[in-house]
């Protein structure tokens, strides 16, 4: 027998339908029922997580929006960082030109860019051979004449547009050289070949050929021969019939040559349009054995002598310290 004590203490049992939960929102039968206290109201730990998650999206949602806020006022200095990188490398060390004239076909065409390379020089003297471009200005009059702008707003877009060589520059030309300092240049042998020191170049590899007819220009339908000054090049446009180059300038100072001072760089690459992508290598002709003789001396000569000279100079320094050691 239980006393009424005990008997008092007992639960009773639960009605149809009903189910009891203990403190920790567990009903009797084993099951837990989420977010609800007995009486069917959502308890604390539901409505703060809900809060939480609410918070989570607000704070995720700004900070998309800092984030494209950011990179908006970012842009401009971007920008301005980004031109002034290229101005840097346009200025030092290399630089793109447009192509605005026939003078150089079928080697260049019209509207294609190349890369001229601007410190090349600096660690080696110009070659025959190369593709220069090179500032006319108070010496050659444009081969190709273009409106110039009025307004500063166009003058502006003009400059960059040249720096980048998105529009041609106002005095600069590219040409092929044929002589460098010392060299006897002339046009032409009995083969109608353009000669270097007395040597004739073949130049079927360059000179313009006409995709019509096949035919080829010839290298040359006006005479000349010139031995080119110290510091001066001798330069011709592949096109041979339409360039207007050294030959066209023989009665200037110089007698058609240019400084070596005014070239801006070698040209050593087209890069635009991508169908042409394509080096600018120098012609095997000018490798022909012989052709570097400069005035009866090879280039190499000066340095082979100055370091025959050096060997007994260093030997009688050495002997004098010997002594003086004694």
């Amino acid at each position: 027998m239980m006393s009424d004590d005990e008997q008092g203490l007992r639960e009773p049992a639960p009605t149809s339908g009903e189910t009891r939960h203990d403190l920790s929102g567990n009903s009797r039968d084993g099951v837990r029922h989420e977010g609800r206290e007995p009486n069917g109201t959502p308890d604390d730990a539901a409505l703060a997580g809900d809060e939480a998650d609410s918070g989570d999206d607000d704070s995720s949602h700004k900070g998309r929006k800092k984030k494209q806020g950011s990179f908006w006022k970012e842009l401009p200095i971007l920008v301005v960082v980004a031109l002034a990188l290229a101005m840097v490398i346009k200025a030092f060390a290399v630089q793109a030109f447009y192509i605005p004239s026939q003078s150089m076909e079928n080697t260049l065409k019209v509207g294609d860019r190349v890369l001229v390379n601007k410190i090349v020089y600096h660690t080696r003297d110009i070659k025959r051979g190369d593709v220069v471009v090179f500032n006319g200005l108070d010496s050659w009059d444009p081969e190709v004449q273009y409106p110039q702008p009025k307004n500063p707003v166009s003058k502006v877009l003009h400059a960059v547009g040249s720096a980048f060589g998105v529009v041609p520059g106002e005095k600069d030309y590219i040409k092929r050289v044929i002589g460098v300092p010392g060299d006897r240049v002339a046009c032409c042998d009995a083969q109608g070949h353009v000669t270097v020191n007395g040597h004739p170049l073949v130049e079927t590899s360059y000179i313009y050929t006409d995709p019509q007819t096949g035919e080829q220009n010839r290298p040359s339908d006006s005479k000349f021969k010139i031995t080119v000054p110290a510091g001066h090049l001798w330069v011709m446009g592949d096109h041979r019939e339409v360039s207007y180059d050294s030959r066209g300038h023989i009665g200037d100072p110089g007698g058609g040559t240019i400084p070596e001072s005014r070239v801006i760089g070698r040209a050593f690459v087209v890069v635009w349009p991508l169908s042409r992508l394509k080096t600018l290598s120098i012609p095997s002709t000018f490798s022909t054995p012989g052709l570097a003789l400069e005035n009866g001396v090879l280039p190499e000569t000066p340095l082979a002598l100055g370091l025959i000279g050096a060997i007994p100079v260093t030997l009688l320094r050495r002997r004098f310290r010997i002594r003086r050691s004694r």
